[in-house]
């Protein structure tokens, strides 16, 4: 396998060095949003998130004694102020955490769940699914929240810091504002049709019922007044308190605006479901690639026997020796065959008998792998394998296309000074959620959902995603540790619905095998393969000459101008950290270290 250099480490690590003294802490300026850093290197620990004010929130914690799952918090709580259209507290999420003590990694599934009425009809109106955009902005796609039950299972579990310290970063920026960057208008324009019909999403995010204005301050009192809360009251103010009654009721009669034609279904969620809720510590999911173990998020979420699953695929293709088309055929087919074998098997696994192990068996893989051909393109939707009982190259099984997954969400990475790191990827689902903001609390409801399955996908296949009392929905989110030897090399995750997976194995295997730095890894040109007829690619590669020598092997290939928005960590062999964000993406993403120098 070919490596980073220690020269090209050694090169990157200067040229990051320098800027990311101007990193550790959020610059500003007088024109516009601070000035954001993709790359940054250096001492006492790392923070990487698409937001500057975020990444300085985790870093404060680390500068004052706290740990990697405090920072990690702190940065997620400040996102749900600055990335309010992809995360907060009426959200949920997956958190997987290195402990360098032990040299052990540990996960909590956050997602959120169906309420305890919903059966597999739950998106069925006359016996036909529902539209998915009028699905979407509703009370009938909201689940209940696992974000603050996350953070605070992870704080007492593995954190330092009390809850109401770590959201203080936070409550300060909710109270005094961010400046508003292009991103942020862009996405409040996207929605503006939607948030105009409820009066709370409105008043907050389209004050005057205009668009926030690129470098103006937003303020969210509201919802600093809510963290406040939280911090003070504890999370059993939303699973048994106040704030929880203020979730249920708007969920159960969404505040429509009057003279609004929209038709919003009303949800199912109620006191009980809120009480119901917990947080799961669970084990990760694990496979060895190219002598390294990988940690990834286990059921309910398809992350990590996914990505698992394809590294295991590739195991036996030298893909550091591989020309360019044909590292992204290998790649792309290993996506293709490991959707598959995903739509199949995986769900909440309370519900359905998912076989972690098999998927993740390398003898699994080699049974799927035999079926790529250097010259030749498998066609979707391809059939699942047998994970129970692997037959070499079959492809005997009934195939099921894949069912749609929205594409946003936001992940962040953290290190501290002890060796402890996380990958924590959290999310509302849709762009906006549900477009619902609960009143005086100032933020959004999730949409999660619908992410299940609205119907079978093929009558004729088990469908291990429908609906179900309680039940969570399968998720794509891949927050991913690697180690070497029980020492962290690497930590790396992105938002983009199902194109999570391609994202995170894309990256993984750009700078594992193609000996790519991190941070160019992340900024490399993308494509998505997810058991569909065309493959996805970004502008880059859609006007390159790679295209037509994968079409000439038979790929074909529709533009998506944006896959993802990744963030990473990386522990360098001098013990230094370097922080790895998007350079262009979602406007670039925020990579801070805690001191640059060691000083």
């Amino acid at each position: 396998m070919r490596r980073v250099t220690a020269r090209k480490l050694s090169l990157l690590a200067v040229t990051a060095a320098v800027v990311s003294l101007a990193a550790a802490s959020p610059p500003s300026s007088a024109s516009g949003p601070p000035v954001k850093t993709p790359v940054a290197v250096g001492y006492g620990g790392a923070v990487s998130s698409v937001d500057t004010d975020a990444s300085a929130a985790g870093i404060e914690v680390l500068r004052k004694g706290g740990n990697a799952v405090d920072a990690a918090v702190a940065t997620a709580a400040a996102l749900g102020v600055t990335e309010p259209y992809s995360a907060g507290v009426g959200g949920g999420g997956y958190f997987v955490y290195y402990d360098a003590k032990s040299r052990t990694v540990h996960t909590i599934d956050g997602r959120e769940t169906a309420p305890r009425s919903a059966t597999t009809s739950l998106f069925l109106e006359n016996g036909k699914p529902l539209a998915f955009a009028d699905a979407v902005t509703s009370g009938l796609s909201v689940g209940t929240p696992g974000t603050p039950a996350t953070w605070d299972t992870a704080l007492d579990t593995w954190g330092s810091k009390s809850l109401k310290s770590v959201l203080k970063p936070a409550e300060r920026i909710a109270r005094d504002g961010f400046t508003v960057d292009s991103t942020f208008r862009t996405q409040t324009e996207g929605n503006q049709a939607r948030f105009a019909d409820f009066p709370a999403t409105a008043k907050l995010f389209l004050p005057g019922g205009q668009l926030p204005v690129v470098g103006s301050t937003f303020k969210n009192p509201d919802l600093a007044r809510t963290y406040e809360e939280l911090g003070r009251k504890g999370v059993g103010a939303i699973y048994r308190g106040d704030l929880g009654d203020d979730i249920v009721r708007t969920v159960r009669k969404p505040p429509v605006a009057a003279g609004s034609t929209r038709v919003v279904r009303p949800g199912d969620l109620t006191e009980k479901d809120l009480r119901a809720y917990e947080a799961k510590l669970q084990a990760p999911t694990q496979v060895n690639y190219r002598g390294l173990d990988v940690y990834g998020m286990a059921p309910s979420s398809s992350g990590g026997t996914t990505v698992g699953e394809a590294l295991n695929i590739l195991e036996r293709t030298d893909l550091s020796k591989a020309s360019q088309v044909q590292y992204l055929h290998h790649y792309i087919e290993a996506s293709r065959i490991a959707f598959a074998d995903r739509g199949r098997w995986v769900g909440d696994p309370v519900f359905e008998s998912v076989p972690t192990k098999g998927l993740l068996s390398q003898r699994f893989a080699d049974s799927r792998a035999c079926l790529i051909k250097d010259d030749a393109v498998l066609k979707s939707p391809l059939a699942p394998g047998d994970p129970s009982n692997p037959a070499a190259c079959a492809t005997g099984g009934t195939a099921a296309p894949t069912t749609y997954e929205g594409e946003n969400t936001t992940h962040l990475t953290v290190a501290d000074k002890w060796g402890n790191v996380v990958a924590y990827t959290l999310t509302i689902e849709q762009t906006g959620g549900s477009g619902i903001t609960v009143p005086g609390r100032g933020f959004l409801l999730n949409n999660e959902l619908t992410d299940f399955s609205f119907a079978p996908a093929s009558p004729a296949v088990h469908d291990p995603n429908l609906p179900g009392p309680g039940k969570r929905p399968r998720s794509s989110i891949s927050p991913t540790i690697v180690l070497r030897h029980g020492k962290p090399v690497l930590a790396v995750g992105s938002p983009g619905g199902a194109t999570i997976i391609t994202t995170v194995l894309q990256t993984l295997t750009g700078h594992l095998d193609r000996g790519l730095p991190l941070v160019d890894a992340i900024a490399a040109p993308r494509a998505s393969q997810r058991n569909a007829a065309n493959t996805e690619l970004e502008p880059a590669l859609y006007n390159s000459p790679l295209r037509a020598q994968l079409e000439a092997l038979g790929h074909t290939f529709v533009l998506n101008p944006e896959i993802g928005a990744a963030t990473g960590v990386q522990r360098l062999p001098d013990g230094r950290w370097l922080a790895a964000a998007e350079t262009v993406r979602r406007g670039g993403g925020s990579a801070m270290v805690v001191s640059p120098t060691g000083r």
